[in-house]
């Protein structure tokens, strides 16, 4: 297993960091919001974890440990894969998915792009006894918080961690808020790599 994973990073994508070690480029796939952490050329440690299906070795990046250990715990719930636990981590802290499953929070996770009724009450009776008990930092901040403080910084973060400038951060952001809007109205959540690949799309026609 690859605990981790330390050294510059070489590049950023929209799901993706590149990170050098020891001369070998590591693929590491991550949330918007750990990427948004990230700089080109700047030291970086990743905790991670290796999916390993038979035509694919699949390494996924997170924040810390904490983060790494709830991917991992997600995933013995039936239904649940790396893509889907990854989706979780991107909208919830691992406290606030604790908080949601130790007191029956259904809406908190089908906040959750691929989340239903039926299956966030099918999640929270398998998680109940594996996720652990919150520590008392979601509880603060609210089931259902995001990860950042909102959509717009958290996609601004991402953006000029991927190279932009910051006035065509901003432009960008402008640009794909009506697109969030829609989302918020109709009752969900703006779902950030999706508001992110729709800001690149727009970055690269106006360039």
């Amino acid at each position: 297993m690859i605990a981790f994973v330390s050294g510059p990073v070489a590049a950023l994508a929209p799901d993706t960091a590149v990170v050098e070690v020891g001369g070998v480029g590591m693929a590491v796939q991550c949330t918007p919001n750990t990427l948004a952490a990230l700089r080109v050329g700047q030291p970086a440690r990743l905790a991670t974890s290796l999916v390993v299906r038979e035509d694919s070795l699949t390494l996924y990046g997170f924040a810390d440990d904490d983060e790494r250990q709830t991917f991992e715990l997600l995933q013995t719930a039936s239904g649940v894969g790396p893509r889907l636990a990854q989706a979780m981590l991107a909208v919830h802290t691992p406290d606030a998915l604790r908080l949601a499953v130790a007191t029956g929070d259904e809406k908190a996770l089908t906040a959750v792009s691929g989340i239903g009724k039926k299956g966030a009450q099918k999640l929270l009776l398998e998680l109940k006894d594996r996720l652990g008990e919150p520590l008392g930092t979601a509880r603060a901040a609210g089931v259902g918080t995001p990860v950042t403080q909102g959509w717009r910084d958290q996609l601004h973060a991402a953006l000029v961690g991927l190279g932009y400038a910051t006035r065509e951060a901003d432009e960008a952001v402008a640009a794909v808020a009506p697109q969030a809007e829609a989302a918020s109205a109709e009752g969900g959540r703006p779902e950030v790599s999706q508001l992110l690949k729709a800001a690149l799309r727009n970055l690269n026609r106006t360039r």
